[in-house]
């Protein structure tokens, strides 16, 4: 880093030139021409003795190797070990985090989810950041519409029960339901099923057959990976 782009860092954000400030850069081009520690910087405002806020945020993007996913994966006491980040900004940074997954699933819902990449796709927005097992209930109507995603279980590391008939009540319960898919993560990153796994996905196809409700797939979601079951020749409707 040059001398003058050290300097710029360490300087306060008002005493950068005005087309260099982040809130008039996002006035006069937009959001899009701002990179993602400018944008965090405008949310928490304020850096350190040492940072700007741009700089403080530049130097926690990157610790999270530039991703954002990574960033919505840390605790608040994990980023209030940042000198300047205090509770208060921690959970401002997360809210910007889990605001933006919102309005990615809120582009999505009712959305037809025909294979299973699509389903993948929708689900790991919502168990990217899960650092223990969750297991959700899809309820789609005609043509693969998504009606609902309902959460059903969440448990431990490695393992959570689901409930067969909560599974059913939802879907009975959901007008113009007539399909279901079961989808849960594994925090471990190996998207394998387990036995326990394989067990329930059998106690729940033949459960919603009886109700014709059928089962059309069990997702499992892991960190950039998945598992289908219908994929996998495992489940056939």
């Amino acid at each position: 880093m040059s001398n003058i782009e050290e300097e710029k860092r360490k300087a306060r954000i008002c005493e950068w030139r005005e087309e260099d400030r982040p809130r008039e850069r996002f006035m006069r081009l937009g959001a899009a021409a701002l990179t993602s520690a400018e944008l965090l910087a405008i949310l928490i405002g304020s850096g350190n003795a040492h940072e700007t806020a741009v700089g403080l945020m530049q130097r926690i993007v990157d610790d999270c190797e530039g991703s954002l996913n990574r960033l919505g994966k840390r605790s608040i006491e994990q980023l209030s070990r940042y000198e300047g980040i205090g509770p208060v900004k921690a959970i401002t940074i997360l809210a910007a985090c889990e605001l933006g997954k919102r309005r990615i699933e809120e582009t999505l819902r009712r959305t037809e989810l025909k294979t299973s990449r699509d389903i993948y796709e929708y689900m790991r927005l919502k168990l990217m950041d899960m650092m223990h097992e969750r297991a959700y209930v899809l309820l789609l109507g005609a043509r693969l519409c998504l009606l609902d995603c309902v959460c059903i279980s969440e448990g431990g590391i490695s393992q959570t029960a689901v409930d067969v008939r909560r599974v059913l009540r939802e879907a009975l319960l959901c007008s113009g339901c007539t399909a279901i898919v079961l989808c849960h993560n594994h925090p471990s990153g190996n998207a394998a099923p387990s036995r326990s796994d394989d067990h329930l996905t059998e106690e729940l196809f033949v459960a919603a057959r009886t109700v014709k409700i059928p089962l059309i797939d069990h997702i499992i979601v892991a960190d950039g990976d998945y598992y289908s079951y219908a994929d996998e020749g495992k489940i056939i409707c």
